[in-house]
């Protein structure tokens, strides 16, 4: 399994705007793809800034490029995101998945 890490920050004014965008358009589009196995949506106060950090777990490689394109590392992101988000990482970290707590 592959873990990919992406994070953002939004105006603490806009955070739950912001996480409600991402429950109602994001996460979905996660979920649909084929071979993803979860995720998660972390949120954390920093200054004057909410910053998100979306986990997710993938079978494979294939499977995020099926996700994120012919370029994996590439974030991918949504209509709104530009309203939102101050910062962004515009390239997400892949880790392989080595255990799992159950």
């Amino acid at each position: 399994m592959i873990a990919r890490i992406w994070r953002g920050c939004v105006r603490a004014t806009d955070a739950d705007e912001y996480e409600a965008y991402m429950r109602r358009v994001a996460l979905p589009g996660y979920r649909d793809v084929p071979g993803n196995r979860g995720g998660y949506m972390l949120r954390r106060t920093v200054g004057q800034l909410e910053e998100f950090c979306m986990v997710t777990v993938w079978e494979s490689m294939d499977a995020i490029r099926a996700f994120a394109g012919d370029d994996p590392e590439v974030a991918v992101f949504y209509p709104a995101d530009d309203r939102f988000l101050v910062t962004r990482d515009d390239r997400v970290a892949h880790y392989s998945v080595y255990a799992e707590l159950s």
